[in-house]
């Protein structure tokens, strides 16, 4: 039984967090539905924290939502280098970034979690070689 049940990528926290953001609405409405904690991983972190970094309180917002413990990291790349390096070479056509690896590796190794997302390559990524990856994207 899988202990992660919503894995969160870079747009929905980023879109959660800026108010005129695209996706802002239906971040506030998916992130309402999901049960605490969201786990990611330190890749979606860095990439959020850079595009926040633009916007005023942004940064703050995701240091809140981690202070507070709606967000937790749940992979180390140390732990996965070599299988998350293995899903790049993979998908290097796409090209697949490190964060998305590190999703995906996520959702291999907790098999019942839904990966929040805006990027519709997460459609076309498959765990474990084959299986189809539970995903909520925008419908836009």
């Amino acid at each position: 039984m899988s202990r992660f049940q919503t894995l969160v990528d870079t747009g929905p926290l980023v879109s959660y967090l800026v108010k005129g953001d695209r996706y802002h609405r239906w971040a506030c409405d998916v992130l309402r539905t999901r049960p605490s904690p969201l786990h990611t991983c330190e890749a979606v972190l860095a990439e959020a924290f850079h595009l926040l970094s633009r916007t005023t309180g942004g940064s703050d917002g995701l240091s809140e939502l981690l202070r507070q413990g709606h967000v937790r990291v749940g992979l180390h790349l140390d732990d996965e280098l070599d299988r998350v390096l293995a899903l790049m070479a993979k998908y290097s056509d796409v090209p697949m970034s490190l964060a998305d690896a590190c999703l995906v590796r996520m959702a291999e190794l907790h098999d019942q979690a839904v990966v929040l997302s805006i990027d519709r390559d997460f459609r076309v990524y498959r765990k474990n070689g084959r299986a189809v990856i539970k995903a909520l994207l925008p419908r836009s």
